[in-house]
């Protein structure tokens, strides 16, 4: 976490105990942050809300389409299941699972109605040919689904090129959970609405008496009941600090790192999982991730484990040293007997 996150909490924690005003404030902060976030993404204003976490926003769309028996949604096998599983108790639409993109636009056909992908992937790092998912989608005629979350806060990101995506903010973004970056390209999909609703998403002087239910025109109809407040917050601060630095220069920055250490791995000969077109991550597969990771920490070097691998990630505040430190503590962990 970064230090500023505990000062922003606490302008939070003082704007809740604030009455009227600091309810007011507390608005204004979440108006301001669907802004801020929309120019970080590239997208028209109003085009971006917030939602809890990206499974509830998955499953917003996942209730919300017009589906029909026979229909189709077609995913990578290794997706995340927050984006995947909302659409797998979907009754009467069977969710294709694919190896990969030549396979996905094989699979798709005339009754795909969704494509479902990660900008990277959280399994292996590998970094998605955003362009080729679109015109798969397109060929079909199908609405194109990305998951930002392992690239948002590194990465630039042209949400424009989807129909809807999603992000955490937990990670990259050096936010906090119960909070994530919903995306709804109105260019693309301007009939789009979700079936239910709540106070938030349809206005606080909605009735149940009245005959219709207008939804709010923007995005944040994706956040159905209170925004996450105190999320709010700690993003705003968490952009303060990305937004220091060049955009460019930090995709490159981290992209260089996490390159690097995936070239020491294979010179060293050391089983890789990450191929050349990588994200942040560097993925190495081990039989004992639980053990190894506890020896890396040992070591001083934080790394996330699971489904059969060690995960090592990169942002703009990792150096050299870092690169290092992770490198040497990899080699004698796979050097252990």
């Amino acid at each position: 976490m970064l230090r500023c996150t505990e000062t922003a909490l606490l302008r939070f924690l003082q704007d809740k105990t604030g009455g009227k005003e600091g309810d007011i404030r507390q608005e204004a902060e979440v108006e301001r942050l669907t802004t801020r976030l929309a120019r970080f993404w590239s997208v028209p204003d109003g085009d971006v809300g917030l939602c809890s976490s990206v499974a509830e926003g998955v499953s917003i769309l996942a209730e919300s389409w017009d589906w029909r028996p026979g229909d189709n949604v077609v995913a990578v096998a290794h997706e995340y299941p927050s984006l995947a599983a909302p659409f797998a108790a979907l009754p009467g639409v069977e969710l294709r699972v694919v190896p990969d993109l030549a396979a996905l636009r094989a699979r798709a056909d005339s009754r795909t109605r969704m494509v479902l992908a990660s900008h990277v992937s959280f399994l292996d790092a590998e970094r998605a040919d955003l362009p080729g998912l679109r015109e798969a989608a397109d060929r079909v005629g199908a609405a194109l689904v990305l998951d930002h979350t392992q690239a948002a806060g590194w990465c630039r990101i042209g949400a424009g090129i989807e129909d809807f995506g999603l992000a955490a903010c937990y990670k990259w973004m050096l936010g906090i959970t119960g909070i994530a970056i919903a995306h709804w390209n109105r260019a693309r999909q301007p009939g789009w609405a979700p079936r239910t609703a709540g106070w938030h998403s349809i206005g606080a002087e909605w009735r149940p008496d009245w005959p219709e239910r207008p939804l709010v025109p923007g995005a944040m109809r994706f956040n159905r009941g209170n925004p996450n407040h105190a999320g709010a917050y700690a993003l705003h601060a968490a952009l303060d600090f990305l937004e220091i630095y060049d955009a460019a220069a930090l995709e490159a920055h981290v992209l260089a790192l996490a390159g690097e250490l995936r070239a020491r791995c294979l010179e060293a000969g050391l089983p890789m999982l990450t191929p050349i077109n990588h994200g942040a991550s560097v993925c190495l597969p081990h039989p004992d991730t639980r053990a190894a990771i506890a020896a890396l920490n040992q070591r001083g070097v934080w790394a996330w484990g699971g489904r059969g691998r060690i995960r090592v990630s990169f942002h703009g505040y990792n150096g050299g040293a870092d690169l290092d430190s992770a490198f040497t503590a990899l080699r004698e962990v796979f050097s252990a007997p």
